[in-house]
């Protein structure tokens, strides 16, 4: 397997070909859930604003729906839904440039979820790999949204044809579900009206660790909140988790394949190439044979200066709900009028009357 490097602007989509019926579009969501960390930041955040950078159009939403597939409390799922918006602003995604919005407010979501649920078959998604993990033994006791996730998230991605959509690997599954909802669609009915999306994986954190746990993916849910970096902590608990973060005795080596079997240490080099838009190989070309005592620091000026701003935005927009629900507003009304189009034409191929 190569390295992967970090997002460049050839590394963005395409636009699509003269001959493809559809437009370029990107589109990619996260459950405001709670607690933004640094895997999201560089895992999909900071990707997502260099896709919509690079002038191809790109809707981010805050998928609410499926954060009710398990129990919410109401008040803090407000709180969540405006706390990841604030998030997505302050890291430089612009309602200017994107259309931002959350999912309740926009109906054809669910209402081409439902639709996809009848393409979907049980068997597909008995095997979704989440599914068995959140499930657990507790199959029983879990509740129908959560093992039809999946062809809602076929459903968001679809109800924008959107040909592109940035993942990281836990994700990939269930992007490869939606493919196939849209290929037995457009068999079923024998039309082209569903793209085939396409995956965007790439750079050099789009899996961050726990910083307690390098075989663990960083979680907003693990009890140590010395495992994570989150999105609101200033440049002092920066500084400290970095450098408390669980490391080997071992210097950096000059090669990648020297990380093997050390996942702690290939953790904080990939979370550093992450942030200077690097790869790991020349982020060890640069501090090969240095100690992490060394290293650390490094890290550390590197993880404050690009994180310390945004959560000192974060804060400045959630003094303000009002202007990001306002926000949302807006976007659901962009996010509508592509949406809206596309659900009435599968009505009609369907067969239902309008």
């Amino acid at each position: 397997m190569t390295e992967p490097v970090a997002a460049t602007p050839a590394a963005t989509p395409a636009a699509s070909p003269a001959a493809s019926p559809f437009k370029t579009r990107v589109f990619s969501g996260i459950q405001p859930s709670g607690g933004l960390t640094l895997g999201n930041y560089l895992g999909a955040i900071k990707r997502f604003v260099q896709m919509q950078d690079s002038g191809i159009e790109t809707l981010y939403c805050m998928v609410d729906l499926h954060a009710i597939t398990v129990w919410q409390d109401p008040d803090k799922l407000r709180h969540n839904t405006r706390e990841l918006a604030a998030g997505f602003m302050a890291a430089g995604l612009t309602p200017a440039k994107s259309i931002l919005f959350n999912q309740s407010q926009v109906p054809e979501h669910a209402q081409l979820g439902w639709v996809f649920n009848c393409v979907a078959r049980m068997g597909w998604m008995g095997r979704m790999t989440q599914w068995k993990d959140k499930a657990g033994k507790n199959a029983e006791q879990a509740s129908l949204g959560l093992f039809a996730y999946p062809a809602l998230m076929a459903a968001d991605i679809l109800v924008y044809h959107a040909t592109h959509v940035p993942v990281g690997e836990d994700q990939k599954q269930h992007l490869e579900l939606a493919r196939d909802i849209a290929a037995k669609f457009n068999h079923d009915y024998g039309v082209n009206f569903f793209p085939l999306t396409e995956p965007v994986i790439e750079g050099a954190a789009t899996r961050v660790m726990s910083l307690r746990d390098g075989t663990k993916k960083m979680s907003k849910s693990d009890p140590s909140d010395m495992a994570r970096i989150n999105m609101t902590d200033d440049a002092d608990a920066i500084a400290k988790k970095i450098r408390k973060a669980k490391t080997d005795a071992d210097a950096l080596p000059s090669d990648p394949k020297g990380l093997e079997d050390r996942p702690e240490a290939r953790n904080l080099v990939a979370i550093y190439a992450a942030l200077a838009g690097t790869s790991i190989a020349a982020v060890l070309s640069e501090h090969a044979g240095q100690p992490f005592s060394a290293f650390k620091p490094r890290l550390i000026d590197l993880a404050v200066a690009e994180l310390a701003p945004i959560s000192s935005e974060m804060a400045r927009l959630m003094a303000d709900p009002a202007e990001i629900d306002r926000m949302l507003g807006q976007g659901a009304q962009t996010a509508r009028a592509i949406a809206a189009p596309i659900l009435d034409r599968t009505y009609d191929i369907v067969g239902m009357i309008r």
